[in-house]
């Protein structure tokens, strides 16, 4: 797959990725939380506002990789 469209492929993912887990986690806090204190809203939100990197440092290795292998084989 040619670089340009596995990199076009990644942004569409990241996006896609980032508008659902923000829906989720929002979804989540609304049901979940309704009735707790500000700390742990804060706890929450601080917490699933790091773990969204987890999976996008995937799709980003991913979209790296085939650049770097095409350079490697020298062609």
């Amino acid at each position: 797959m040619p670089a340009r469209m596995r990199k076009f492929i990644g942004m569409v993912v990241l996006v896609v990725l980032v508008v659902l887990y923000a829906l989720v986690a929002t979804a989540i806090a609304s049901h979940r939380l309704a009735e707790s204190p500000w700390y742990v809203h804060l706890a929450f939100f601080g917490l699933s506002g790091v773990f969204w990197v987890v999976p996008a440092m995937f799709v980003i290795s991913w979209m790296e990789r085939g650049g770097r292998r095409k350079d490697a084989s020298g062609s």
